[in-house]
């Protein structure tokens, strides 16, 4: 609830309430080898978003959107790093705490002002993050079951209300541990469905080979690199798996390995997706492939991956309101409410992939690049040569740039769609 005990205490002692990382099982996980360390990275990463790429390929021309993932894929590794760097740095100073969570590191560099920056982008990003997967439940089942009205009511507008007292039942379950296993089913229906969708994708190609775009318009620069900078977003998971990482001195290299193997998939997929269908690329991908009972299968796994990954994506946003409102108590009614809310969102954001931007382009590019630049700044001024410094408010200019115009990009993009 408030900052002003703990930011007063000479010893930095950090606040004793949950935080946006308070792990799902009750016992500290052991520390974790190089290759679990390389698996936890790509499941941290790896969502829904990927299904909203082809779509942006075919809005961006194909090599661009290319140019576009590993750009921001090489900015989100440079940034995590400085997460690191920082963190290693405030710990290795007398006086300071154990920095478990990104929220922690802002409460150190800023006090009150750097904690509630870090706990608000998280909250709208996760929401965000579960507003997008209802998106995806309701539109993807319109699609299958090819109605008009169900019981008086779109398809979109049933479904989302169909999962709605099913997710007030889950997100009551004060502790995650036993949803847990389902993120890992999760990251795995996700993978199979991607292998599937990419076979089919290149059948497709060599049969129909469409005109394909190698660069779209300036005008959805912007949008386009809001989408992939969603795609990647696993920034506030980057100090809690260094944590646990046994040889830390390798984590850096372990990382970018696994931000290179995830920026060739990204590309692959999104790529595959728009050669398949060129200006047919729906805005997920998954709608293309028609009614056949291999589509379905898919189709309906995502749905059921993302359904039971809602509320674990939900669990930060309720630790850190709990930490707030409730002095850190468990509140159904406060749970509940939430989950109304991005209902509500839901039910009124008519494209995935356009809310995809939304969300990528607004704040998550300001929790992802904005801030790690700010406090790696604020904690190495005094030693950092010019280059470090110059580097350090590059990056914050490119990521206010990139959030004022991808936000308006993706906006007049959620605007001009004709329902």
């Amino acid at each position: 609830m408030g900052f002003d005990e703990e930011a007063s205490s000479s010893t930095n002692v950090l606040p004793p309430f949950p935080r946006e990382d308070t792990p799902l099982l009750s016992k500290s996980p052991p520390l974790s080898s190089q290759s679990k360390t390389f698996a936890n990275i790509f499941i941290a990463i790896v969502g829904a978003g990927v299904l909203g790429l082809p779509y942006t390929f075919k809005k961006t021309g194909w090599i661009f959107g290319i140019l576009m993932i590993f750009f921001v894929a090489i900015l989100t590794y440079h940034c995590m790093m400085l997460l690191v760097y920082t963190r290693r740095k405030l710990e290795s100073k007398q006086g300071f705490s154990k920095i478990n969570s990104f929220g922690d590191l802002g409460f150190t560099v800023c006090g009150p002002v750097g904690r509630f920056s870090v706990d608000f982008m998280i909250v709208l990003t996760q929401a965000g993050f579960c507003v997008s997967y209802l998106i995806f439940i309701a539109n993807t089942l319109a699609f299958l079951t090819q109605t008009k009205k169900i019981i008086g009511f779109t398809p979109k507008v049933f479904y989302i209300w169909g999962c709605f007292p099913f997710q007030l039942g889950l997100n009551s379950i004060p502790t995650l541990t036993h949803l847990a296993p389902l993120s890992i089913f999760a990251d795995v229906v996700d993978i199979g469905a991607m292998g599937v969708v990419m076979v089919e994708d290149v059948m497709i190609f060599l049969k129909t080979k469409p005109v394909l775009e190698a660069f779209g318009g300036l005008s959805v620069v912007f949008y386009g690199l809001g989408v992939a900078v969603y795609a990647f977003e696993g920034i506030g998971m980057v100090l809690p798996l260094e944590s646990e990482t046994k040889d830390k001195s390798r984590f850096g290299r372990n990382l970018g390995l696994s931000m290179a193997f995830i920026s060739l998939m990204y590309a692959s997929f999104g790529a595959l997706g728009y050669f398949a269908f060129g200006e047919e690329t729906k805005d997920i991908i998954t709608t293309n492939l028609g009614q056949g009972l291999v589509s379905n299968l898919v189709q309906l796994g995502l749905c059921i991956n993302l359904f039971f990954t809602f509320p674990l994506m939900m669990n930060p946003v309720y630790e850190v309101c709990e930490r707030r409102f409730c002095e850190g108590r468990y509140c159904v009614w406060m749970r509940w409410i939430l989950v109304l809310g991005v209902s509500l969102v839901a039910l009124s954001v008519p494209n995935f992939a356009d809310f995809l931007s939304l969300v990528g382009s607004s704040f998550c590019v300001a929790l992802g690049f904005v801030l790690p630049a700010l406090f790696h700044l604020l904690v190495f001024k005094d030693e950092m040569k010019l280059r470090g410094v110059i580097l350090d408010v590059v990056v914050m200019v490119v990521g206010v740039i990139l959030c004022i115009s991808g936000t308006w990009s993706a906006l007049m993009e959620i605007f001009s769609v004709k329902v």
